[in-house]
């Protein structure tokens, strides 16, 4: 139990290094939160700093919950608490302390998951995200498109219901936490997608 929780309190803290606020603090001394969509994410950081800084953020939130889990696994939690300290990463992306909980939207930090545990269907699945690009730029139609297809196909390869369970879990979580505001309906969401993709500025 003790060691249960604390990689769930090391996934947190991994989860929460606000690596897109640190690098567009570096690299421009802009503050992410005030900017573009004001997203402390790679994809705001991509818009609003530069590609190269973007990418550093991209790989940093994609290795949060795969290495939150590799510690768990590596100080000997089980696979539960194991899967619970990757869970806690996405959070602590989300909700990061060191933000005053004002985090970004938790898809890298899922999909650096994916990879670890379930690199064949992750793989699929970005096979269907860049069908989905092709089909459409709008951004939330391509991450849905490739997380709605991961515990399917974890469920055909795999046969597990524990992951399959988790993923889905995973991806329940970061949809709700992308979910528009009241201020801001699904209408509103993709016209703001379909302006950004207009000027060139598309994920």
């Amino acid at each position: 139990m003790l060691l249960g929780s604390i990689v769930i309190v090391i996934g947190y803290l991994l989860g929460s290094i606000p690596s897109a606020y640190i690098v567009a603090r570096l690299r421009k001394g802009v503050d992410i939160r005030q900017v573009g969509v004001k997203n402390v994410g790679a994809a705001n950081v991509f818009r609003e700093i530069g590609f190269w800084e973007g990418l550093t953020t991209l790989l940093i939130d994609l290795a949060k919950g795969a290495v939150a889990i590799f510690i768990a696994r590596a100080l000997g939690a089980s696979e539960l608490w194991s899967l619970g300290a990757g869970f806690t990463a996405v959070a602590g992306h989300n909700f990061p302390i060191f933000l005053r909980f004002r985090g970004g939207k938790g898809s890298a930090t899922a999909i650096g998951i994916f990879l670890l545990l379930a690199p064949k269907e992750m793989g699929i699945a970005f096979v269907i995200m860049a069908i989905a690009f092709f089909i459409t730029h709008n951004a939330p139609f391509i991450l849905a498109a490739g997380f709605v297809s991961v515990p399917l196909l974890i469920w055909l390869f795999e046969h597990s219901a524990i992951l399959t369970f988790y993923s889905l879990a995973l991806i329940i979580f970061i949809t709700l936490r992308s979910l528009p505001t009241s201020k801001e309906g699904w209408a509103g969401l993709v016209k703001k997608e379909n302006i950004i993709r207009r000027h060139g500025k598309g994920i």
